[in-house]
């Protein structure tokens, strides 16, 4: 066997093992799921969940309340009576996700460029006194030519569209009473699962009497659609693919 055929086999089972170890743990749960349908995440508070972190914003000088004598109202009060909208940590509002993109760019770049140098220098230190000097010295010194070009397109055709609806849960108030609010939905649909991830912040202001906001009005909104399942399984490369994806150079 040649030298060629053992890196090869050599390179071909260290991309195995990678891919292996790579997905291991995944692999095996996944096995072990075969014939069953994907399960739901369980509820749990979301302040608890790894990585989570609380927001920091800049935040305005706190404000002093005052009262005025024999007044019912206080200054710096959003209403009179009592708001049924969300405004404390636990409560719950309804998300109205309506996200609309579209973009169509198109972009074409063209570049060329021609240079010639020739020093017109012929009789250079007295080559003409020496025998068949061509084969010696060149004809002409310092002479250069160099050409470039380049043609470059590009081209985005873009559409999204997203219309649902989500229950989020207020997870924090910022001391100028913003409210950073995020909500999960899961469905399940035969072995296909569908989540819906909002996140951001929002103002009190911005929600709707009937305690809705429009997801336009989310400052930092995080919003992911995606799923899993046998469906989503099959469109996915295969793990030595995403390997060979990442390593190969060409």
């Amino acid at each position: 066997m040649s030298q060629y055929r053992i890196n090869r086999l050599i390179l071909t089972g260290a991309l195995f093992a990678l891919g292996t170890f790579a997905s291991g743990c995944s692999s095996i749960d996944r096995l072990s799921q075969i014939g069953e349908q994907p399960k739901l995440t369980s509820i749990d508070n979301p302040t608890t969940q790894p990585g989570y972190k609380p927001v920091q914003m800049p935040m305005p000088k706190p404000e002093v309340a005052s009262y005025s004598p024999n007044s019912l109202w206080r200054s710096g009060s959003r209403a009179f009576f009592k708001d049924q909208r969300a405004s404390r940590v636990g409560d719950i509002l309804t998300i109205t996700v309506n996200f609309t993109d579209k973009a169509a760019i198109a972009n074409e770049t063209q570049r060329s460029r021609t240079n010639t140098e020739d020093s017109g220098v012929t009789n250079f230190l007295g080559s003409q006194t020496i025998t068949q000097p061509n084969k010696i010295l060149p004809g002409r010194i310092l002479t250069a030519d160099s050409t470039a070009s380049s043609d470059g397109k590009g081209s985005v055709n873009r559409q999204e569209a997203l219309q649902t609806n989500v229950a989020a849960v207020v997870t924090q108030v910022l001391p100028n009473g913003n409210l950073v609010v995020e909500g999960k939905q899961e469905i399940r649909v035969n072995f296909e699962i569908r989540e819906l991830i909002v996140a951001g912040i929002v103002r009190p202001e911005d929600i709707q009497s009937d305690n809705t906001i429009d997801s336009s009005k989310i400052a930092q909104a995080r919003i992911a659609y995606g799923g899993r399942g046998q469906i989503t399984d099959v469109q996915q490369p295969r793990y030595g693919q995403q390997v060979l994806d990442v390593l190969l150079p060409f």
